[in-house]
């Protein structure tokens, strides 16, 4: 795949509402986290705007591809980006976080079509999707499975497990994503738990990595369809992201990992987005 099979800026664009429509609905909600949301906006925008085998209209179309979230705390994100490319309406965002809504703080797959595993608590998501693709390939199917998790999940002993399990198997249909962002909830990664040297982590468990520009468009679409050339090992996408992206006032500091903007800060915000 090349940088010339997609439109670039119509992408950005595509991102750049996602975006807002996160800052609104958190300011809206009151509750929710920022930090991460924000600065995912591309990786999910191309995801499942450019390289998803999916049917909005159809949710439990049985030959989907899978997307597992396991830092569920970004959700905000998720629901945007499924909201803008057709599963509900975008008017529903505006229920984030309230008592009966679909739209819960963390996913919850029994509220939602289209959000394939519930998830909460970090470091969980890889070894789900690592089961999730050795039933799949048991069963003989052809489907690719994507998981999105954070750079602080990195200090979980389960998601090594799965790292492990999955070079074993040889799990050539899962793709991982990380945000790279360089912080969690309560300070730098560097600080609470040095993680690098992140890439050559990854390869030594036989992963085939990649490290990307988590906001460029064509770095992004052009990951996944390498990724996707891959035989004989997992994937890790490793994708350098600011968090906050798009908002100066937000950008890189970690105090707004799970924290809202109020109505100044919105109004701020779009500025920011707009240009």
């Amino acid at each position: 795949m090349k940088s010339l099979d997609i439109n670039k800026t119509e992408l950005q664009k595509k991102a750049g509402e996602v975006r807002k429509l996160v800052v609104k609905m958190l300011t809206d909600s009151g509750s929710g986290h920022t930090a991460g949301s924000l600065g995912m906006a591309d990786i999910f925008t191309v995801l499942y705007s450019k390289t998803l085998n999916h049917r909005p209209d159809d949710p439990f179309w049985e030959d989907r591809d899978r997307v597992v979230l396991s830092n569920g705390h970004i959700c905000p994100v998720l629901y945007a980006t499924m909201a803008e490319v057709g599963y509900f309406p975008t008017e529903e965002l505006f229920t984030l976080r309230r008592l009966g809504s679909r739209l819960q703080g963390h996913p919850n797959r029994n509220y939602l079509p289209g959000i394939e595993t519930s998830s909460g608590p970090l470091g969980s998501g890889l070894s789900q999707a690592v089961g999730m693709a050795i039933a799949d390939r048991m069963d003989k199917k052809q489907k690719y499975f994507y998981c999105l998790l954070s750079d602080g999940e990195m200090n979980s002993g389960n998601t090594w497990e799965g790292g492990m399990l999955a070079s074993k198997e040889g799990l050539n249909r899962l793709i991982a994503i990380m945000d790279r962002n360089n912080i969690q909830i309560d300070g730098m990664t560097q600080d609470v738990m040095p993680l690098e040297p992140l890439k050559d982590k990854w390869e030594s468990w036989g992963w085939n990595v990649l490290d990307i520009d988590g906001h460029n468009v064509s770095e992004i679409f052009e990951a996944f369809g390498r990724a996707k050339e891959e035989k004989n090992k997992p994937t890790m996408i490793i994708a350098n992201t600011i968090s906050g992206k798009g908002v100066k006032e937000f950008e890189g500091k970690y105090e707004w990992h799970g924290k809202v903007p109020d109505k100044e800060q919105l109004k701020r915000a779009l500025e920011d987005l707009d240009l």
